[in-house]
């Protein structure tokens, strides 16, 4: 399977890449996932539908991909020490402006999974999934240092509560979710669940 997805890819640069998965986040913002087509993505990107389809399959591994690639690096690669410093540090890779479109998009993406099963599959193999993996890691580099009990019952929602802070701020309060919400959502909530330092 990584050998033909590598295959697929490899006539395409990564610079080329990129500019592909900005224009399907630009159409997404636009359009949304339903209104979302091959045909457009070929358009604004001057492809040809046969090699975005070779490349990518189809739509949703494309848009899945897409945000994957918006990620601002991985979790794995913060390593300051503690785990409030780590989270902290995660949080501050990203600007307000960025945060706030970052979740419309995925409340509008979200939405979509309920009527597109080949979306939600997507999103969980190539975005859920790993994600899910560099918290562990994450949360396991302070379990090493003491900072965390090993058998925490809290750990296996680490991922569940910080899209409950992207998730619900806008429905509660209608206000997007900014540096300073989620740095204190993250102290409030997130590490007292974990029994893990605060300071």
């Amino acid at each position: 399977m990584t050998e033909v997805a590598t295959a697929r890819r490899s006539r395409i640069t990564p610079e080329r890449e990129a500019e592909l998965y900005s224009a399907v986040l630009d159409l997404l913002r636009e359009v949304g996932y339903d209104a979302l087509t091959m045909d457009a993505v070929a358009a604004r990107t001057r492809s040809s539908k046969a090699t975005l389809y070779r490349q990518w399959g189809g739509k949703a591994e494309l848009v899945a991909k897409a945000v994957r690639h918006s990620k601002p690096g991985r979790a794995t690669d913060i390593d300051t020490g503690t785990l409030r410093g780590d989270m902290h540090a995660m949080v501050a890779r990203e600007d307000d402006c960025t945060i706030e479109q970052n979740s419309a998009l995925m409340r509008g993406l979200a939405m979509a999974t309920h009527n597109h099963p080949d979306l939600l599959q997507a999103f969980r193999e190539l975005l859920v999934e790993p994600e899910m993996e560099e918290f562990r890691r994450v949360t396991q580099r302070a379990i090493d240092r003491g900072e965390v009990r090993a058998d925490c019952p809290a750990l296996g929602f680490v991922v569940h509560m910080m899209i409950g802070a992207f998730a619900t701020r806008t429905v509660i309060e209608d206000l997007p979710p900014t540096k300073a919400y989620l740095t204190s959502y993250i102290d409030a909530v997130v590490l007292p669940a974990l029994g893990a330092p605060t300071a």
